[in-house]
């Protein structure tokens, strides 16, 4: 949200969103999640040109969060029934402006460029080391590169 140019109190959000998820675990319910991709669509300018209208774009998810609720068993029936290369290509397609979004961001910044390069990379090849994934070494090694960079541009 903040990338798209919203105020947003980090804080409080952290607070309730954290108190709720500690309520409502022990029903099942431990999966909210405030960084969810329908954020990223309905603040986006593809929800509305103008930013005050937004709001519609995120009753109109809640809206459909409710009948997927509703309709759950049957969502999952038809997606169990889907073939998985399938499923996966819809997750990739969903995840583009996402995805886009944040490279931009990561490589925008010429004096951060090369280690934001470099831990995509990395994390990207799938490399396993000591049976730790792509993931872990991506950032790690992203992290020591934008240090040591840091480090050498300092005068």
């Amino acid at each position: 949200l903040q990338a798209s140019g919203y105020t947003v109190p980090v804080s409080a959000l952290l607070v309730a969103y954290g108190g709720l998820a500690l309520l409502l675990a022990p029903f099942g319910v431990y999966s909210i999640c405030i960084a969810a991709i329908t954020a990223a669509i309905c603040q986006s300018p593809e929800a509305h040109p103008d930013p005050q209208q937004r709001w519609l774009a995120a009753m109109a998810a809640g809206g459909f969060y409710l009948l997927a609720g509703l309709f759950g068993g049957s969502i999952t029936a038809l997606m169990s029934a889907l073939p998985a290369a399938w499923i996966q290509m819809l997750a990739g397609l969903a995840l583009l402006g996402t995805i886009g979004g944040s490279l931009f961001q990561a490589v925008h910044q010429a004096s951060e460029r090369d280690a934001a390069v470099l831990t995509f990379l990395v994390t990207a090849s799938g490399v396993t080391l000591a049976g730790i994934g792509s993931a872990f070494w991506g950032v790690v090694l992203g992290g020591v590169s934008y240090g040591v960079l840091s480090a050498l541009r300092r005068p």
